[in-house]
Formats: structure tokens, sequence, C-alpha cells
């Protein structure tokens, strides 16, 4: 899969690393975004259905910041959504910090599969 090999080469993770991390980012677009906005994604990144199936719950920690997050300051989704993917990498053996190294590279790919719109509607849920 292209984008994991990409994920693999410019980041120095595992095949297994890059598709759970690719894997998260892309789940948590599925959940934020709308039916319309995702499916235009999911026609342009091939396997990306394999790639959500294969994310990583974000377990006992994440979900316990996320519930925490969503109960202070008005349910800061950002907060919540954080804690999930910092979870998710955690379990995937990558620090937290990883994430903002996931999101140029995935960004960089969707923008040359389906155009500047397509990056700019990812980037609303991923920054």
């Amino acid at each position: 899969m292209e984008l994991v090999r990409l994920l693999t080469e410019q980041l120095g993770v595992s095949p297994d690393q890059a598709q759970g991390g690719a894997g998260l980012l892309f789940k948590l677009a599925k959940d934020k975004l709308g039916t319309d906005d995702y499916s235009q994604i999911a026609r342009q990144v091939p396997g990306i259905d394999s790639l959500v199936e294969s994310a990583p719950g974000p377990g006992m920690l994440g979900s316990a910041l996320k519930g925490f997050a969503s109960n202070i300051g008005g349910g800061n989704a950002d907060v919540g959504n954080l804690a999930g993917l910092a979870g998710g990498f955690s379990k995937l053996g990558l620090d937290t910090g990883m994430v903002s190294q996931f999101i140029p590279v995935i960004l960089s790919f969707v923008q040359s599969k389906g155009g500047d719109a397509l990056k700019g509607t990812l980037s609303k849920v991923l920054g």
C-alpha cells in the first residue's frame, strides 16, 4: 500500500505502525466528517477501509482521558480526539508526538490523490 510505504520511509516506523497510525487518523476523519466528505476521501485513498479496520482502540488511558475531556470545558472535542489518538498510538508502540508527524504525510498523500479541496476537507479534522 502506497501510503504505508510513504509513512515507513519518511518516519522510520514499521509497516504495522504505519498502517495502524494511518488507520487511527482516518477513523477519526470517518467519525468526524459527514458521510459525503468522508466518501470523497475514501474514493481517493486505496485501502482506506482496511486501514480503518486495523486501527487499535484507544486503550484504557485514552478512553479515560477522552471521557474526562468531554466532561470539562464544555466538552472540548479536540482534547478528547487527541487523547484517543494518543492512546491508539501508544498501543502501536509509538510516542504520542508521532501523531503530529503522521498528519502532514497523510495530508500530502491525500492532496496528491484528490487535490487541494480534498486535503482541505481532511484538514478540518486533522488540523
